[in-house]
């Protein structure tokens, strides 16, 4: 790697307040926010909207959509095409 043309490359808490979860990670992405970590130090934290503890498919609460269904009543709604 060329030295001195990268961003810094450390440590970081991405929070997922919704889900009251977070992880430490390395990342070069950084925070004027900071937060005291369980090992005691303090890093920059970057606030989530949505982590795998929140998202409804890891979660299970994943609705699953009725695609057959959907494509018999556009069907019967618009015929079906004929085959060439």
């Amino acid at each position: 790697m060329k030295p001195g043309i990268h961003p810094p490359y450390g440590p970081v808490v991405f929070r997922d307040r919704a889900a009251d979860f977070a992880f430490l990670t390395r990342s070069t992405a950084t925070s004027d926010r900071t937060v005291t970590w369980e090992d005691g130090r303090s890093y920059p934290v970057i606030d989530v909207e949505i982590s795998s503890a929140s998202h409804p498919f890891y979660t299970g609460t994943a609705r699953v959509l009725d695609t057959a269904g959907r494509v018999e009543r556009f069907e019967r709604r618009y015929g079906a095409r004929e085959k060439r």
